[in-house]
């Protein structure tokens, strides 16, 4: 009976110690989870798709920003806690708790990067920098323009102007096709948006007129508050029959031929998206527009001008004018302007 006793007591001595132990043990990993990390400053660790949790601290370890790799994974397997961190590039501030950097992790607040697709680019244009910035995942690089647009879920379709220009924000290792994606879904919600508050009575069918109309309007000025009247010369030009043109329509249509000067033969070669020799809108845009001047398209300021021509202010705005004598009598003002200019030694 004493011996049983004695067991049953040695036994709860045990159990005491170990759960004293388990006391101090968890007080200790809690004590390391909040201590500031060694590094004092920041420090950047990338995270690969699939890897482990242990692996991910070790390198962390390793880079000076953990002091013990073993018991920060300790802790969150006692505590049963779940830590996926989304793959990329992340950058632990100085001094950072384990804690911290484990919050950090779970919540995928990854480093990231940076492209800009420009107003009035080309498709040709936005992808060459796409398909050179190092941070994106290039699945797509050197495939036919139809193979891209087959990724994205829009087989068939003409891609010009149908990618929003934009400052895009995405993680390391981005694949290139999320990125064309994100671009074309903008542009459709912007277009749609447009669209449904257009102004009555346009003489343009449908969204995609007015898309194109607004590739013409990015074009032509770079001034927001000319938009609108640039876009109201051309509805204006629509609604009687006269040819709207403009030339860089005329550029896009010589494509590689056009090498910075447009003459007068390139005005009279006819091509579809030669708006002088046809009337009417050209078959597809000619550029990405933004956001102003798709609304512009929709939104013109109908202002009774059929023309315009470069001011000679020099600061990219135009003079509007309602009659062809009143035009002619601007352009003669900017050429002279262009004439009393000195002109550049070589």
């Amino acid at each position: 009976m004493r011996k049983a006793r004695v067991a049953r007591l040695a036994l709860l001595l045990v159990a005491a110690l170990g759960v004293t132990t388990a006391i101090v043990g968890y007080a200790w990993m809690e004590r390391v989870m909040r201590e500031p990390g060694p590094h004092t400053e920041v420090v950047r660790v990338h995270v690969y798709p699939g890897r482990s949790l242990r692996a991910t601290l070790q390198e962390i370890a390793a880079l000076g920003a953990l002091r013990d790799a073993r018991a920060v994974e300790w802790y969150v397997r006692l505590r049963g806690e779940r830590v996926a961190a989304k793959a990329g590039n992340y950058d632990l501030p100085a001094r950072a708790t384990p804690r911290e950097i484990l919050e950090q992790l779970t919540a995928g607040r990854v480093v990231l990067e940076q492209l800009t697709i420009v107003e009035g680019w080309t498709f040709a244009e936005m992808r060459r920098v796409i398909d050179a910035h190092p941070r994106v995942k290039h699945t797509l690089k050197g495939a036919p323009v139809a193979a891209i647009l087959s990724a994205i879920g829009h087989p068939g379709e003409h891609p010009e102007g149908r990618f929003f220009p934009d400052t895009y924000r995405f993680a390391d290792g981005t694949t290139d096709r999320e990125i064309y994606s994100l671009a074309w879904n903008t542009l459709a919600r912007t277009l749609d948006a447009a669209w449904a508050a257009r102004r009555p009575n346009l003489p343009i069918k449908n969204a995609n007129e007015a898309l194109v109309l607004a590739s013409i309007v990015e074009k032509e000025t770079a001034l927001p508050s000319e938009r609108p009247l640039i876009a109201g010369v051309f509805i204006a030009r629509l609604r009687i029959g006269m040819r709207l043109q403009t030339d860089p329509t005329v550029i896009y249509g010589l494509g590689d031929r056009y090498d910075g000067d447009i003459r007068r033969r390139d005005l009279t070669t006819d091509t579809p998206y030669n708006t002088y020799t046809r009337a009417g809108l050209p078959p597809t845009p000619i550029a990405l527009p933004g956001r102003e001047a798709i609304f512009a398209a929709v939104q013109p300021e109908e202002s009774g001008a059929l023309y315009f021509v470069a001011s000679s202010k020099g600061d990219g705005s135009h003079v509007f004018s309602k009659t062809l004598a009143e035009h002619n009598a601007a352009v003669a003002r900017y050429l002279a302007q262009l004439r009393a200019q000195p002109k550049e030694r070589k």
